[in-house]
């Protein structure tokens, strides 16, 4: 997409008449944001401030303010006679030396209380009461075997004696039925001594990002690449840089020119299964990536989160299988394959980091839910887990075929995607570029939500990311064909 105005800015830049911060503030972090969730990658020209104002409705001395606030913290770049381009990653206020991401935004009121607001955290997801939504690949609750957890919840509820509980005992028998687990599913080969567990995914991100970042430190992700990682990372104190990805997962020879050139403490990806594009590192450069991270001591953050849906016979084992060095730190969930309130985070790393991680989940959480625990355990020891992910894999796999067939008849002449191997969600591009803030609009009035989260625009790229987990047949016929018709009336 060549020209700036078709980005969707008015869907990111929003103005809050309430808020007591000023508007050319609130419009600075909203531009930061967009920045750093890839909304605006690095290189983009901006509109003129004429048509800029005229797109979110705002006055030009406002936005000049916003922008000179942007080129002070160094997210853009400003040349009279040229325009306005959002600045690369790796010149961001190289002599600050840290970002000032979150800046002071504070109450304006004395009878307010005065704090510091994050401007990267601000929850990018929305809530909507249509009857037919989209999300970015989560799996259908409906399918969970709920009967059979409550019949086990009931049980150790029955059979629990305060008085004899050993709560760490409970904990690490648990650890080491899921470690056998996950040995036995993705080759890991480890002990309890090496796993960390918790209540959610994003628990063990947050902390293994606290644990390793210092702030100015750079760590480098795949482009486009998780939202919410990045808003952690970002909030760390870390500087982000991005390397593009292909059909064939990261770019290596890319990442190598960056670790040549400058000092890369973390690499975050998603190997198995990248989000949002649904592409995977292939054998080669999973080799070359394992050894340019023990050439250039860089530490690899691993987040397999959606491994258990695989669709062929021969899994891709995550690097954590692979690597013979203690530099990979293995992130994982059970959220996709158990009911809401049972997907555990997990995290694989030496010893030595459990531990660590350990004293830094004491001052969140006392303790660990030891009947939850204990249920798990059965869960997994009883072979329970193996049986339901098998059936719940057949089903998606019909799902997956039914939404591509849908896919190419409604939508052939506009998309162009390839089917997933695995997970629950499809990377479509639009080949003739439609401006996805009005087509999310179209399908709202049409009884459809697609959420912002899915729509990646830029002047390089337009694409979604369509889970189709959730739908039955009847329902994900009906979204597409929503879908089809909303984009056939923008082009008329």
């Amino acid at each position: 997409m060549d020209s700036p105005v078709q980005i969707p800015f008015n869907s990111f830049v929003t103005i809050d008449k309430a808020d007591a911060n000023p508007v050319y503030l609130q419009i600075t972090f909203s531009f930061i944001k967009a920045i750093q969730l890839g909304l605006l990658p690095e290189g983009t020209k901006l509109p003129g401030t004429r048509i800029l104002c005229k797109l979110i409705k705002i006055n030009r001395n406002t936005l000049i303010k916003a922008f000179h606030e942007l080129e002070a913290q160094g997210f853009i770049e400003i040349f009279p006679s040229r325009g306005v381009f959002v600045l690369s990653s790796q010149k961001h206020d190289k002599s600050a030396g840290v970002l000032n991401l979150s800046r002071k935004i504070v109450s304006s009121q004395a009878n307010e209380l005065s704090f510091v607001r994050s401007a990267l955290l601000e929850n990018p997801t929305e809530i909507s009461d249509l009857p037919l939504q989209f999300n970015d690949g989560m799996p259908d609750q409906s399918l969970m075997l709920y009967d059979t957890l409550a019949r086990l919840y009931v049980s150790k509820l029955k059979h629990h004696n305060p008085k004899n509980n050993n709560s760490q005992l409970i904990h690490v028998n648990f650890k080491k039925q899921l470690s056998n687990f996950l040995n036995l599913s993705r080759n890991l080969r480890i002990s309890a001594e090496n796993l960390f567990s918790t209540n959610s995914h994003e628990i063990c991100l947050y902390l293994i990002f606290k644990i390793l970042i210092s702030p100015g430190d750079k760590v480098v992700v795949a482009a486009p690449s998780y939202y919410l990682s990045n808003m952690t990372i970002s909030d760390s104190g870390a500087e982000i840089i991005s390397v593009p990805v292909d059909d064939d997962g990261l770019k290596i020879e890319s990442l190598r020119q960056i670790c040549a050139g400058q000092q890369i403490k973390i690499l975050y990806l998603t190997s198995v299964y990248h989000y949002p594009t649904t592409v995977s590192l292939n054998a080669k450069r999973r080799i070359q990536l394992l050894e340019l991270a023990e050439e250039f001591s860089l530490i690899i953050v691993e987040d397999d989160y959606e491994f258990d849906f695989h669709f062929d016979n021969n899994p891709v084992l995550p690097l954590a299988a692979l690597n013979t060095n203690s530099n990979v730190i293995y992130v994982g969930s059970l959220a996709r394959s158990l009911p809401a309130g049972f997907g555990y985070g997990f995290v694989s790393a030496p010893e030595s980091f459990i531990i660590e991680l350990e004293k830094h989940h004491k001052i969140l959480s006392a303790g660990v839910d030891n009947i939850k625990e204990q249920v798990l355990t059965s869960w997994i020891e009883n072979g329970e887990i193996h049986r339901v992910l098998k059936k719940s894999k057949k089903i998606y796999r019909q799902r997956r075929d039914w939404f591509a067939g849908l896919l190419t008849e409604q939508l052939g002449a506009h998309i162009m995607f390839i089917t997933p191997s695995r997970g629950l969600a499809f990377w479509i591009e639009w080949a003739d570029h439609p401006n996805l803030a009005k087509l999310k609009k179209k399908c709202a009035e049409n009884g459809l939500f697609l959420p912002k989260i899915s729509l990646y625009q830029n002047r390089n790229l337009t694409a979604t990311r369509l889970g189709f987990g959730n739908f039955d047949y009847a329902e994900m016929k009906a979204a597409i064909n929503i879908l089809a018709n909303s984009v056939d009336s923008l082009d008329n």
